[in-house]
């Protein structure tokens, strides 16, 4: 190799590496304002939804009986979710698009609301606000806090499955929780199965009236967008 070729190899090398530098600036940055955002979304709804459970009459009737409005609107908060054993505390968003879950935990579509009859389907990132959830146990409580009260279940049992199995969203016959995020939890790219938890309400609340239907076809339909948005 002559001079001159050496010397335009040691400048296309130098340029290369000044591309690489500025696109990892570039996603360090995306990266670090991403959770930056996440946690300023999360700081502001928690203070929202405390202003709320702060004016709401105290009735002296039990949490599931106080009047909520039946539907949420995308994208609009439902209230929070705690699991006290593993210090897990999240901001509970209807829907499970990608602005969702980057922000939040969602609430899947055509699932039961907290503290109603049938399956409430939560959503959330394994690497964000579920981490924690490879160390839940059976019997570990999961409190869901929303306009209309407060909501203990207790965890019955875990599973692992592959993202077409969307029964574990089917509709129950009592109070129901799952909870469904990406496994492995270490898994680098997009994990191959689903880790789901299943939790059921300490205590049955009184009739509301019937849900909106089956949820079976709703949620069929979201879980195309649904499964590749979790995966990631």
């Amino acid at each position: 190799m002559n001079a001159s070729a050496a010397v335009a190899r040691r400048r296309v090398l130098r340029r290369l590496e000044r591309v690489l530098m500025i696109l990892g600036v570039v996603a360090l940055g995306y990266a670090g304002w991403m959770s930056v955002e996440s946690l300023l979304y999360q700081s502001f709804e928690n203070r929202e939804l405390e202003k709320i459970l702060a004016s709401a009459p105290a009735t002296g009737t039990s949490d599931a009986t106080r009047v909520r409005p039946r539907i949420a609107a995308p994208g609009s908060t439902i209230g929070r979710i705690e699991i006290p054993r593993l210090d897990v505390t999240a901001i509970v968003r209807a829907g499970s698009d990608p602005r969702t879950l980057q922000l939040a935990v969602g609430h899947i579509p055509g699932t039961a609301y907290p503290g109603e009859s049938g399956n409430v389907g939560l959503a959330g990132h394994r690497d964000t606000f579920f981490r924690r959830l490879r160390d839940i146990q059976p019997d570990d409580a999961i409190h869901v806090v929303t306009a209309a009260g407060r909501f203990t279940y207790r965890v019955q049992r875990t599973n692992i499955v592959q993202p077409a199995d969307v029964w574990v969203l089917d509709p129950t016959p009592e109070p129901s929780l799952t909870l469904v995020t990406c496994y492995p939890f270490s898994y680098v790219g997009a994990a191959p199965e689903r880790f789901v938890v299943r939790a059921t309400l300490d205590a049955v609340p009184h009739a509301r009236g019937p849900l909106r239907g089956s949820a079976g076809e709703t949620v069929a339909a979201i879980m195309d967008e649904f499964n590749p948005q979790l995966a990631q």
